[in-house]
């Protein structure tokens, strides 16, 4: 088994912020020696400084045949798919000893050691109340309701604002915009 860094991509990252995947599909690594399946990785944001967004196996790196009978005996590397152990999307960790050769770069085992027990332990997963209110002029509760997710999928989370609180403190809730908290109210200055 052998360690990896895996870089993600900006604009996956801004959606692994916004929605959860259960794994992270990165191209093809080329003819370069890379990931077997069981490999462990550490998830990479490159920008402004690497820092450690996730942590994953690799489930899927076997190589692929070609589809010339002739090339049989050779199989070409096709992408490598990360499956998510822990995520630390909203609280990354600097790895400033790490040095990125790419978008996919062997680990040494002590490095990686290093940087995934710096990263926040594991919590318990606990009872969120996450709500979306929005009001909706229609003629018939159906069409409210179709109008609704019209609504949701033309704005999404980059301008609709949600509204998490644990379930045991309704009075904690917090609006959220683009995965970030979000002041909603009018009345107070953001600066």
């Amino acid at each position: 088994m052998a360690q990896w860094a895996v870089v993600i991509p900006e604009a996956r990252l801004a959606a692994e912020r916004l929605f959860h995947h259960e794994t992270l599909e990165l191209s093809d690594g080329g003819d370069l020696p890379g990931p077997a399946e069981g490999d462990r990785v550490l998830v990479v944001a490159e920008e402004p400084a690497p820092r450690v967004v996730a942590l994953g196996r690799v489930t899927g790196a076997a190589g692929r045949a070609d589809d010339d009978p002739d090339n049989a005996d050779v199989a070409a590397r096709g992408p490598v798919v990360v499956t998510y152990t822990r995520r630390f999307f909203d609280e990354p960790t600097v790895a400033e000893e790490l040095t990125l050769a790419g978008p996919i770069t062997a680990v040494d085992e002590r490095t990686y050691e290093t940087l995934s027990a710096r990263l926040t332990p594991a919590v318990d997963n606990r009872t969120w109340l996450v709500s979306l209110d929005l009001p909706i002029e229609a003629p018939t509760s159906a069409e409210a309701v179709r109008l609704f997710w019209s609504y949701v999928m033309e704005l999404g989370p980059r301008e609709l604002p949600t509204y998490v609180a644990p379930s045991d403190d309704e009075l904690a809730m917090q609006a959220f915009v683009l995965g970030e908290e979000a002041n909603q109210d009018p009345e107070e200055d953001d600066d």
